[in-house]
């Protein structure tokens, strides 16, 4: 129980870190790939996020959604890639290679679409090479480069905020 603390407060220093340290990117690069982090505790549908990939243009080969449940257990049927606590260690360390591999890709854009406070899912966001971060508020705004201030159960809402604000950023063509 005392290691467990520990444990916790070295994954918060790293991540305090980290978010120092991050060097906002500056350029016109456009989003063509795709990298999503979601609690499954709190949402559970993959579909919504192709939907939204759809929309701004990203092809399904370039979109990779992984999930983190808080919940230990193994088997979560739906998802090709759950994480959950076992799978981080001390400082920001990360045990699993999957994990870690979807944490090197240098996505053009990563949604962070949770609203709980879970450190994982912060070490996760802060931990992605991806060159433009978005997400819903957080307590924390260092997270995410662009904030779309939702409900998790708003989807429509945010995908439609995300199409807009990417089109004024040029980050994406508007074809319609």
């Amino acid at each position: 129980m005392i290691l467990k603390g520990f444990k916790e407060k070295s994954n918060k220093k790293h991540l305090n870190k980290l978010l120092s340290q991050r060097i906002m990117p500056v350029g016109n690069s456009r989003v063509e790939s795709l990298g999503v982090i979601l609690n499954s505790d709190e949402l559970d549908d993959f579909e919504l996020f192709r939907t939204l990939a759809n929309l701004i243009n990203v092809r399904p080969n370039k979109l990779k959604i992984i999930a983190f449940s808080a919940n230990k257990k193994e088997q979560l049927s739906n998802w090709d890639a759950c994480y959950n606590p076992k799978d981080f260690g001390w400082n920001g360390k990360i045990k699993n290679t999957e994990l870690q591999t979807f944490l090197n890709t240098k996505f053009d854009a990563l949604i962070s679409y949770y609203a709980n406070e879970d450190l994982e899912l912060k070490l996760l966001t802060a931990k992605s090479e991806a060159q433009f971060k978005i997400g819903i508020l957080q307590t924390d705004v260092r997270l995410n480069d662009l904030i779309i201030n939702t409900s998790i159960k708003e989807f429509n809402v945010f995908k439609a905020e995300v199409h807009k604000y990417l089109t004024i950023l040029n980050k994406i063509k508007n074809e319609q």
